[in-house]
């Protein structure tokens, strides 16, 4: 999802309690990496791995001259034979140390392994931020761990995967840079939303 889908987005919101609730979470993302010096791990629930929020974080953290955002994606069946930044298991987790941030993407309940790991790395002082749903014990479980909370319930109005694309770009437009990290960034963001809108259509099979 573009600048353009997202500004759109943002205005088929208005009134909501999405903007403000998506916002106000990637407020707490962006605080707590920067305030931090960065050391954001990101993972995903059983058999889910948010591989768009990782790529829009990357993202954003260049647009936004903000490396901080830039997440290490934490796989479930990670093999040391995958690229290096493939290759980052569950393991991670408990290696998980105070300053480090963890959010946690999941659709559904979160799981005992995950929730092990989770409560590891909250025990050894790192800031869990949560995402997502699941109605289950293991959801609770999970909320009751995390210092910040967007409940994405099963039927509401947006599902798990748009509003990552708003906590992501709020995550990268929320920086608070300095004047001329600010010009950059108001650039790069136009540089690009001028090469989507005058690029060619996709070739049609």
């Amino acid at each position: 999802m573009d600048a353009v889908r997202v500004a759109l987005l943002r205005d088929v919101l208005a009134g909501t309690e999405w903007l403000g609730a998506t916002r106000r979470f990637a407020g707490a993302l962006r605080g707590s990496v920067v305030s931090h010096g960065g050391g954001l791990l990101l993972v995903g629930g059983p058999g889910y791995e948010p591989w768009h929020l990782a790529a829009h974080l990357v993202d954003e953290a260049a647009w936004s001259a903000t490396p901080e955002l830039a997440p290490t994606l934490v796989r479930q069946d990670a093999r040391p034979s995958d690229p290096a930044h493939l290759a980052v298991g569950p393991g991670r987790l408990a290696a998980a140390r105070r300053g480090e941030t963890l959010l946690v993407v999941s659709p559904a309940e979160a799981g005992a392994a995950l929730l092990e790991g989770v409560h590891d790395a909250r025990r050894a002082g790192a800031t869990v931020l949560a995402l997502g749903g699941g109605d289950g014990g293991g959801a609770g479980e999970l909320a009751a761990m995390a210092h910040e909370l967007l409940a994405v319930p099963e039927g509401a109005e947006l599902d798990l995967d748009t509003v990552q694309h708003l906590v992501s770009a709020a995550a990268g437009e929320n920086a608070a840079p300095s004047p001329a990290r600010g010009r950059r960034r108001f650039r790069d963001r136009l540089s690009r939303l001028a090469d989507e809108l005058t690029a060619p259509p996709p070739a049609r099979w």
